[in-house]
């Protein structure tokens, strides 16, 4: 049985996180640049960073994978680009993974939903599924990279003990409500936030959303990223504080800010405890 010691989510800022569990180190959305540098997200537009990273890629341990929701500037930058070990494998979209292997990360795998990628350590075994996800509204969705949420499941001696599942930059749709039949036991969600604004159209999830994704996902407990890094971010932290507040649904949600680390809950012999929460099943 694994050191439940041992699991933890570090928070660089943005999508940034470093995953630690049975005996993997995972890197999500890489995203290093500096306070006022800009990301670029395609057709010419921009945004500018307003927060730090918590480290640089040069501070980076040794990783086993990365997971990169999708191919936009505010998740994979230049630094992240120069910075990476083209040997790293990066599991990703189909879309997103063509892209890097030109870049010469010649290990990137693609996958569509559902699809998955099993990485081993001994006895320790990851598995992470790609899950729907859903970009823009409508039809200015096809102007935006495909983007994946992700399933992380962590298994000792073949039994999973810990599963994970961060949404992606998605807007609630209906494309999501498969993940809670398909994986109805999620110990942590880890939910990119925002209210990104592009065009005038809301890209990711605002403070309402993503108290809606909270009670379609029903996760055991919940962390909130990708807020208040750019300036398209036009949902504040504190609108998700708010209405996870007025949803009864604050005991679920623990803030980890940039720099600091998050233990993860592995679950004792495989059961995941119980937990009513209020509106949800």
């Amino acid at each position: 049985m694994p050191d439940p010691a041992d699991a933890t989510v570090f928070f660089v800022g943005n999508a940034t996180m470093i995953i630690r569990s049975h005996g993997f180190t995972l890197l999500t959305d890489p995203n290093f640049l500096h306070q006022g540098q800009r990301a670029h997200l395609g057709w010419g537009l921009s945004t500018r960073r307003r927060t730090e990273p918590a480290m640089k890629v040069t501070e980076l341990p040794p990783l086993d994978l990365v997971v990169l929701s999708h191919m936009h500037g505010d998740h994979w930058d230049r630094i992240a680009r120069n910075g990476l070990d083209k040997d790293l494998p990066i599991v990703t979209t189909r879309h997103a993974a063509a892209r890097l292997r030109r870049q010469g990360f010649y290990h990137a795998v693609g996958l569509e939903p559902w699809e998955y990628h099993h990485e081993r350590h001994g006895d320790g075994t990851l598995t992470v599924t790609a899950t729907p996800a859903r970009h823009a509204p409508g039809s200015a969705n096809s102007l935006m990279p495909p983007v994946m949420g992700s399933v992380l499941d962590f298994a000792h001696a073949g039994e999973v003990d810990l599963r994970l599942h961060i949404s992606g930059d998605t807007i609630m749709d209906d494309c999501l409500s498969e993940i809670p039949r398909r994986f109805p036991d999620i110990d942590v969600g880890i939910v990119h936030l925002g209210g990104t604004r592009i065009l005038g159209l809301t890209v990711t999830m605002d403070g309402a959303q993503g108290v809606e994704w909270l009670r379609l996902i029903q996760p055991e407990s919940a962390l909130p990223v990708h807020y208040d890094d750019y300036a398209a971010f036009a949902s504040p932290l504190r609108d998700f504080q708010q209405h996870v507040r007025g949803a009864g649904l604050s005991h679920l949600v623990h803030y980890l800010m940039r720099g600091e680390t998050y233990r993860l809950p592995v679950r004792q012999s495989g059961v995941r405890p119980h937990r009513h929460v209020p509106g949800m099943g």
